[in-house]
């Protein structure tokens, strides 16, 4: 099927998990994963209402970035982030999804104060406890929001999870539930602002719970481009 049809396949899919939890669809943003997706594809997208990108590398968001420099993009940066990356990451990201540790809050506010520009960024909290996943240790997050507050160029805009890897639902949602948790005691404990309400959860195969859980962003490759090759 065509991107065009993907889009509003998945579309429906938020829609239909909105009018189940009684949600304004309008309050979730559909953030269109596009590792390995070239800039032609990217176009096509943006052409039929995608105007939020998230890319997981990169070196590989610089050209894209600079080949669709003519679209009002909105870029977000969803992978691992390596401290070496930062100066080239704010070439084009507008909010970092994935701030994880002190070492890279470090190197953030440090390039920002150059640049003498804030960057909006979410917390990655891995909320699943598995091991195999990126993201600030549940137990962790209350420190790292404390160390962010001491840092003038981070906004703090809210918090990213990826889903637990289970067939069972309830495991899945559990993880999401849990990150929902985190964000509205942080906002209580005012170690993040009022408006840090953002949860960015749920990809292609748990979007439909993630959304039923509170998310706000929705990160989605595989059922808008197909499977990754």
């Amino acid at each position: 099927m065509s991107i065009t049809t993907n889009i509003q396949s998945v579309q429906r899919r938020i829609n239909d998990a909105c009018m189940r939890c009684g949600r304004d669809p309008e309050t979730v943003t559909l953030v269109l994963a596009t590792k390995t997706v070239d800039s032609e594809r990217l176009r096509e997208a943006y052409e039929v209402g995608a105007t939020a990108f998230g890319e997981n590398r990169v070196q590989e968001a610089l050209p894209k970035y600079d080949e669709l420099l003519d679209l009002d993009i909105e870029w977000h940066f969803i992978g691992h982030l390596q401290t070496n990356k930062v100066r080239d990451v704010l070439k084009f990201a507008t909010c970092i999804q994935s701030v994880d540790r002190q070492s890279l809050v470090d190197e953030l506010d440090a390039e920002c104060e150059r640049r003498g520009e804030g960057v909006d960024i979410l917390v990655e909290v891995n909320a699943s406890g598995e091991a195999s996943k990126h993201g600030c240790a549940v137990d962790a997050v209350d420190e790292l929001l404390e160390y962010i507050q001491e840092r003038e160029w981070l906004n703090v805009r809210g918090f990213m999870t990826i889903g637990a890897m289970s067939d069972d639902e309830t495991v899945v949602r559990a993880s999401f539930a849990r990150l929902r948790a985190i964000r509205d005691r942080a906002i209580a404990r005012g170690l993040v602002p009022s408006d840090a309400v953002h949860l960015s959860m749920g990809m292609s195969s748990d979007l439909d719970i993630a959304i039923e859980e509170g998310s706000t962003m929705v990160r989605v490759g595989s059922a808008i481009f197909g499977e990754r090759t």
